[in-house]
């Protein structure tokens, strides 16, 4: 199946979204479920993350920011950055497979870190989550600080599932 085909989606860059817009895609690019995945530049890639995700049908999963300052033990976490970075994608993980999906049903990600140092880090991790490539659509800001004292990040997405 070779050729164009038009879709109606939201791209959303730079905290802004041009909804309604209409891309051309090539048939054939990366498809997971219901979405499907727009091919990256090499330096998106590199960032792990889409430049945009196209879905149709299923069920729309509009994930709350997460945090964590205990992990799923509840050993506490709080100044540690990967251990908060991993339990937060469990976190996300568990509350989509109680709507039917997984992490992987992840289309977008806002990303709220406090330290820009943490960037290189946190797409190495997200890229441990996404082992197939197929990444959600992102966004990473440094922010000074978050609702409680220790917090080093958090996590909000957008996922969509198959209909049960």
């Amino acid at each position: 199946m070779k050729g164009l085909v038009s879709k109606r989606i939201a791209i959303v860059t730079g905290g802004l979204i041009a909804a309604g817009a209409t891309l051309q895609l090539s048939l054939g690019q990366q498809v997971r479920g219901l979405a499907q995945y727009l091919e990256g530049t090499p330096q998106q890639k590199q960032r792990a993350f889409s430049p945009a995700v196209i879905t149709q049908g299923g069920k729309t999963v509009w994930l709350a920011g997460q945090t964590a300052t205990e992990d799923l033990n509840h050993k506490p976490i709080v100044g540690d950055f990967d251990a908060q970075t991993r339990t937060v994608f469990a976190l996300l993980d568990q509350t989509l497979k109680r709507a039917g999906g997984s992490l992987r049903s992840m289309v977008s990600m806002t990303v709220f870190i406090n330290d820009p140092r943490h960037g290189d880090r946190f797409i190495e991790l997200r890229r441990e989550m996404f082992p197939d490539g197929k990444y959600p659509a992102s966004a990473l800001i440094t922010v000074s600080n978050f609702a409680r004292p220790g917090i080093l990040i958090e996590i909000q997405g957008v996922a969509v599932v198959g209909e049960k």
